[in-house]
């Protein structure tokens, strides 16, 4: 991990982090490395299909993937299935408490007309003997597998008491360099299980910083594909996008702030020094927040929208502060350890996830707002660029793995850890989506 300085160079175009491992692809795969230490023991039934075709989509098997994934459950593998109902009332409860299974899904895949589909599902308390849930998602061939992650995400609810996040979405940069020392770069959105990858941007020169507008149909981050540093906003949808920041000297490290109408930004303006701004996106009108000598950059809203964080070096070393959205005097948040950085803040306003200096590694951790209590929750030697799940239950971070940039998610007492190395390049900068809109 960087020194504050070398923190500085993310937003410059001297960045070299992200150039190892030569590839083009770079499709994610998670690997769970640590769950809870008893993980409810489920089982998804392979869904029933009585179509004119072939089965278009796998449902059952991607609500097992999900559930699986998230560390919590241990899903009952296809071939130790006792049975495999369709349907509710041909469940056989007792067949299941011998197993130890304590909930089972069951459901079909139904075949409507104008290529439509309808996934209709049930979830069942074995050892009560109870339906849980019952549901019928409609969908075309397209959404089948969107509409299987949100069947998981309400699965996963009815049996945690925590919304699901397996219908949400990843945005990451992926580098790699070529022959000659020449480097290629692109701004992926992903499904949050790595699937579904569709290439944003891709360019010659360093992307950077990519941050989720509130509604999740945009995304902000820094380009230089002009060889200066710029900042776009650019609609996923239709691909349209805009350069909002191209003033002199540094434009970094863009976020939204929650009603969607500003951006927090890093700006030199020509003068050398690092400060934070607002930027109103209808106006172009700038307002400055911080002007001190010291280096002040990484901003992130508060979930009320009333104050910004950010790390600054005003006392010597990187740390975490806050200075209210319409400007005022900046107060320390982070007290515990040398080196506190990037901070990014829970959904729910109560923490702040940092990149800490522990025992001279660079970690992921969170700071409780309320009682300043800091936890360290990943053992990475190079962890950095942390960012909360919508439902605030989980960290995707960046870190390293044999010499290059992967992808790694911690939930947030620490108990749940999973890699998603890609096949190749540099993963790096990880953002997650807020929930879709249904």
């Amino acid at each position: 991990m960087p020194t504050m300085l070398k923190r500085l160079h993310q937003i410059l175009p001297i960045l070299l982090l992200f150039l190892v491992a030569p590839s083009l692809q770079a499709q994610l795969r998670i690997e769970i490395v640590g769950g809870v230490a008893r993980p409810m023991p489920v089982a998804v039934v392979p869904f029933g299909w009585e179509g004119r075709t072939p089965l278009p989509f796998d449902v059952a098997g991607l609500i097992s993937r999900d559930l699986a994934s998230s560390g919590r459950f241990e899903v009952l593998p296809v071939a130790d299935l006792v049975q495999r109902p369709t349907r509710g009332v041909d469940v056989d409860f007792r067949a299941w408490k011998m197993l130890g299974v304590e909930a089972v899904v069951v459901g079909q895949l139904l075949e409507g007309t104008a290529g439509g589909y309808t996934i209709q599902f049930q979830l069942f308390d074995v050892l009560r003997g109870q339906q849980l849930l019952g549901y019928r998602l409609p969908a075309q061939a397209a959404g089948l597998r969107l509409a299987s992650h949100r069947a998981a995400d309400m699965i996963y609810e009815k049996l945690t008491g925590v919304p699901g996040i397996f219908a949400t979405r990843i945005a990451y940069v992926v580098a790699n360099q070529k022959t000659g020392g020449s480097g290629s770069y692109r701004l992926i959105v992903a499904d949050a299980d790595g699937a579904n990858e569709q290439v944003m941007v891709a360019s010659g020169e360093p992307i950077m910083s990519p941050a989720w507008s509130p509604d999740g149909r945009k995304l902000a981050y820094v380009s230089f594909e002009n060889r200066v540093a710029e900042v776009y906003i650019q609609t996923l949808r239709s691909g349209v996008r805009e350069k909002v920041s191209a003033r002199a000297g540094v434009n970094g490290s863009p976020t939204w702030s929650p009603d969607g109408r500003q951006l927090a930004l890093t700006l030199s303006r020509g003068e050398g020094n690092l400060d934070i701004f607002t930027l109103d996106l209808a106006s172009q009108v700038l307002t400055r927040l911080t002007d001190q000598r010291s280096i002040e950059t990484e901003a992130a809203w508060s979930a009320d929208g009333r104050q910004i964080f950010f790390t600054s070096d005003r006392a010597g070393g990187p740390q975490i502060y806050r200075v209210p959205a319409q400007g005022g005097s900046a107060q320390r948040v982070s007290f515990e350890g040398s080196y506190n950085a990037r901070p990014r803040v829970s959904p729910d306003g109560r923490r702040l996830a940092v990149v800490t200096n522990d025992r001279g590694n660079y970690r992921i951790a969170t700071i409780d707002l309320e009682r300043g209590f800091t936890q360290v929750l990943t053992d990475g030697r190079q962890d950095e660029s942390p960012s909360f799940a919508p439902n605030g239950e989980t960290l995707i971070y960046a870190t390293r793995e044999a010499g290059r940039g992967v992808l790694a998610m911690v939930s947030i007492d620490g108990r749940v850890r999973q890699r998603i190395p890609a096949a190749a390049g540099d993963v790096r900068e990880p953002a997650w989506s807020p929930f879709r809109a249904n």
